[in-house]
């Protein structure tokens, strides 16, 4: 081999030395000059792809976003304000639930009563439960054709008072009876009923407990009024006495009507004299008007044993006595003296028509002790039942001295009545002590229009 190929041999490999040195270097360098560019370019191709792809709604907010975004802070406003207004509605709503509690009560009682009707049925021997009988009495009715038009309805119903729906177990025990037998001794049961404003009672069939041995009424009115009836006329299961001697001679009467039914004793003076005070007289009464004989019948509220009665009787005046059968046989009593007794509470409706009474008379039973709205709805009801120039006779209303201008004066005035006498004056003992309780008699009128 010559020289110059020799040469040309080595300076061969020496290019190809160099190549197998520093290809790795080579090649590394152009990596790293070619990343950043790749990243760039594939960052780029990315971001295109967002922009334009199914993310592009994270990133733009057109228009109308923005108007459905301030539409909803609108309604939450309008909600809050009305979720405000609604606070009144829900106080309001709370009262009116109160309100209505007793009314509640009274269907939870009704529902009650439905159910165990359907519980209740006919015995095997045929008679009725007690249920089915109240069920009955309080029954509704069809009427027959062409004698709804009288009453305005095609039913005719029993005026039961709707308090009596409170008391379901008395009004079941009052009701307990067998059908055409004898009713229970249940005067002071009934009364109790009554008293607790279950008025009208509804109707039984049974028959009332009958006196043995009883003698019939004198024929002599004079002598019947104020002659003390035979023991053997009166049904004495219910009271504490057994005969009228022990009602006149007992000590524990608790004040009601004392001494009433000795008709020899106070009761035989009263009305007779005319003291210009608290205590008037029937004559003077009657002379008020132009005639006597234009007060011919009137009624006596909370009559006791109907000594009123007997002297407006004796004065040709008939006279219907209210009482009620509270420690004694009032009713009774009154009903052998030849008078006519009636059952009614102090809160019933009087059965009158309006415009019908010549004279209410009253004495020691109205006062204070009743509600001031309760004794107002009792004067309009008086005022209702009078005639025009009609008396009210209102005697020993009791009350405190500074209820007598401040309270009673004005509501009288109220209600309309014209005053002809009025007297105010405080309570005496019997020992002359007086005391803070204070009496009013008063003759009012109904005026004439």
């Amino acid at each position: 081999m010559g020289i110059e190929a020799q040469e040309e041999a080595e300076y061969s490999k020496k290019l190809q030395g160099y190549d197998y040195q520093h290809g790795h270097s080579y090649s590394h360098t152009l990596k790293h000059k070619l990343n950043p560019l790749v990243l760039v370019i594939v960052t780029n191709l990315v971001t295109i792809y967002i922009v334009t792809g199914p993310f592009s709604s994270l990133y733009h907010h057109p228009p109308h976003h923005n108007n459905n975004f301030n539409s909803i802070l609108q309604e939450l406003n309008t909600t809050k304000s009305q979720l405000a207004a609604s606070h009144s509605l829900l106080s309001e709503l709370h009262h009116r639930l109160n309100s209505t509690n007793l009314l509640v009560q009274a269907l939870l009682i009704d529902l009650t009563t439905r159910q165990q009707d359907k519980q209740y049925s006919r015995n095997n021997d045929g008679e009725r439960s007690s249920n089915e009988e109240l069920n009955l009495a309080l029954a509704s009715y069809k009427l027959p054709f062409g004698y709804s038009q009288w009453i305005g309805s095609d039913e005719i119903h029993s005026p039961i008072g709707a308090v009596c729906l409170r008391f379901q177990d008395e009004l079941n025990q009052y009701m307990s009876y067998d059908i055409g037998g004898e009713c229970l001794a249940d005067e002071v049961f009934a009364q109790m009923l009554v008293s607790k404003g279950c008025e009208p009672l509804p109707k039984r069939r049974c028959h009332p407990k009958s006196p043995k041995g009883f003698v019939e009424p004198n024929q002599d009115l004079q002598d019947t009024l104020w002659k003390i009836p035979p023991d053997s006329n009166i049904v004495w299961d219910p009271y504490t006495c057994k005969s009228h001697k022990c009602l006149i001679e007992r000590k524990n009467n608790k004040g009601y009507c004392k001494d009433c039914f000795d008709l020899q004793g106070r009761e035989k003076g009263r009305w007779i004299f005319d003291d210009g005070g608290l205590d008037f007289g029937i004559d003077r009464v009657l002379g008020t008007k132009r005639s006597s004989s234009t007060i011919s019948m009137g009624l006596d509220i909370g009559g006791g044993t109907g000594t009123f009665a007997a002297r407006m009787k004796e004065r040709n005046v008939t006279i219907i006595t209210s009482t009620l059968d509270l420690d004694g046989p009032f009713s009774h009593f009154i009903a052998s003296r030849g008078l006519i007794p009636i059952h009614l509470s102090i809160s019933h409706r009087l059965p009158f028509f309006e415009n019908t009474l010549d004279i209410v008379h009253s004495m020691e039973f109205i006062g204070n002790w009743l509600p001031e709205t309760m004794l107002e709805f009792l004067l309009y009801d008086v005022y209702r039942v009078l005639r025009p120039g009609g008396i009210f006779w209102l005697e020993h209303f009791f009350c405190f001295g500074s209820q007598v201008n401040r309270t009673y004066l004005p509501m009288f005035d109220r209600v309309g009545f014209n005053r002809l006498r009025w007297h105010a004056g405080r309570k005496i003992d019997h020992d002359g002590i007086q005391k803070n309780e204070w009496y009013i008699s008063a003759l009012l009128e109904k005026p004439v229009i």
